[in-house]
Formats: structure tokens, sequence, C-alpha cells
């Protein structure tokens, strides 16, 4: 009996294992570069959160009904990636993920709360975080861009450090991984190496970043299973598109499946 009881018990762990496993993570783009991840516990991490810009036209509302958030990652510097993340930390006490330098940056001159960042949730290239209880880890990723950050009134520039990105795997759910802004570079191809990454969030926009055909190449380096395009379309100089980066993937017989968000739009990982 006690046998049966014990099989009986590891079935259904494993069970409900599988089911937390399998689309349990939620993901909600803005437009832009910012996501909302919904971890299958309920935590929250907001990345590069501009909820408010020029093509969300939901944008304020969104802001303003958004009441949880645990953790707010950045990218770098550039105000479309800081966005909001100074409203949503005052309003959620969500904590910052980010670069040393940048970090430093974005309290000393970006109005950061200073207590909801520490040596915790602070990294840099190479380094992975494991936060919220173990349930992601954060491993931090380089990017080829630059990166700044305003002061508070927007009349000064000061060092920003780094731009990177960030490969975030959550357990019982996906492995995603941020491009932030970035050329494609050939150490991509390391990311797979240590990470299998499941779905890849890839700027395509061009002029700032890489466009669809040199995104192409950086999905055919990091060989997700999935690819979601952003960076494209919020301003007329970000003309790569999400057809012409499909046509990229065919031409270069890239197999990753191309999923295609529309702003304001929720899925299931």
């Amino acid at each position: 009996m006690r046998s049966i009881s014990t099989l009986v018990f590891i079935a259904t762990t494993l069970l409900s294992t599988a089911a937390l496993a399998a689309g349990n993570t939620e993901l909600t783009w803005y437009g832009h570069a910012a996501f909302k991840l919904k971890t299958p516990s309920g935590k929250v991490l907001m990345l590069d959160p501009w909820l408010t810009n020029p093509s969300n036209k939901n944008g304020k509302d969104d802001l303003a009904k958004l009441d949880k958030a645990d953790l707010i990652l950045v990218t770098h510097g550039h105000a479309d990636h800081v966005g909001d993340s100074v409203a949503i930390a005052k309003k959620t006490g969500a904590r910052l993920v980010t670069t040393f330098d940048l970090g430093k940056g974005m309290v000393t001159y970006g109005g950061f709360p200073k207590e909801q960042m520490g040596f915790d949730t602070q990294g840099n290239f190479g380094g992975e975080l494991s936060l919220l209880d173990g349930e992601v880890k954060i491993t931090f990723i380089p990017a080829v861009h630059s990166s700044s950050v305003a002061s508070e009134d927007g009349k000064n520039i000061h060092d920003g450090g780094h731009p990177g990105g960030f490969v975030i795997a959550v357990k019982n759910g996906p492995t995603i991984y941020h491009t932030g802004d970035t050329d494609v570079f050939s150490d991509m191809a390391l990311i797979a190496k240590f990470r299998k990454v499941d779905v890849m969030l890839a700027c395509i926009g061009g002029h700032f970043t890489m466009g669809p055909e040199r995104a192409a190449e950086a999905v055919r380096l990091v060989k997700p299973a999935t690819v979601i395009p952003m960076h494209f379309g919020t301003f007329p100089v970000l003309q790569g598109t999400p057809e012409a980066f499909s046509m990229e993937l065919r031409k270069h017989n890239v197999k990753t499946r191309l999923q295609t968000m529309t702003i304001g739009q929720s899925m299931k990982l």
C-alpha cells in the first residue's frame, strides 16, 4: 500500500511540474522593447519598461493599472529603455536589476529609489543572479551598442556603463533572452552553449540596432525555439519590419519559429 501511495505521490508531483512548465509563464508586450514577464508563481518582472512609448496608445492607462512588479530589468541607460522604471519602482516597490554602473547612474542622476537596489540585484557580464527565492536566474549578456543616463530634467547626460541584454531562466518555465539594443556579434553563439533559449526577444528595427538581415543572423547563432521581434516602428527611422525579418529568416534557412506579437498582447509561454 505504501508503494502505491508513493507512486501516486510521485506521479502527481510530476504532473504538477509538467503543468507549471507548460504555459504558466505569461509574456506581455507594450511595444518597443518593453515587456512584462509573469512567472508560474505570480512574480512580475518588467523588462525595459517604457510602457508610455509612442506606439502604445494605451500606455498611460497601462502604467496606471500596473499595481504589481517585483523586479525591473534595464538593459542600458537610454531613455527609451529606462522608460517608466522610476514611476513603476515608486508605486510597486520593485527592485532594480542592472549592471553596477547603470544602477549607480540611475540612482544618482535618474531618481531611482536607492533602497530598491543592492549588490544582490546588480551584476555584470557573465555573472548570474538567483532572485525571487530562486525562481529566476538572470545572466548578464553583453551588447554592441552604447549607454548613458539622462538627468531627471533631461538636460544632462551621464555615463551609463556598458549596454547589455539578459538571459532569464524561469524555474518550471522558459528561458528567455532579451537582446536589449545590439548588433549581431559572433559570441552570441556562446549563449546556446550555456543555456538553451526558448524565446528570444530580438531588436529588428535597424538604424540604432541590427535590422532584419543581421537579426536573422543573430537568431541563427542563438538557436532559440521561438523568436519575437521588438524595437521596430516606434519612430520613423526604425524601419525594420516583422515581414522583412521573416523573409530573412527563410532566406538563411533559420528554422526558429517566428512569433509576432501585437502591442498589448499577452501570451502563455
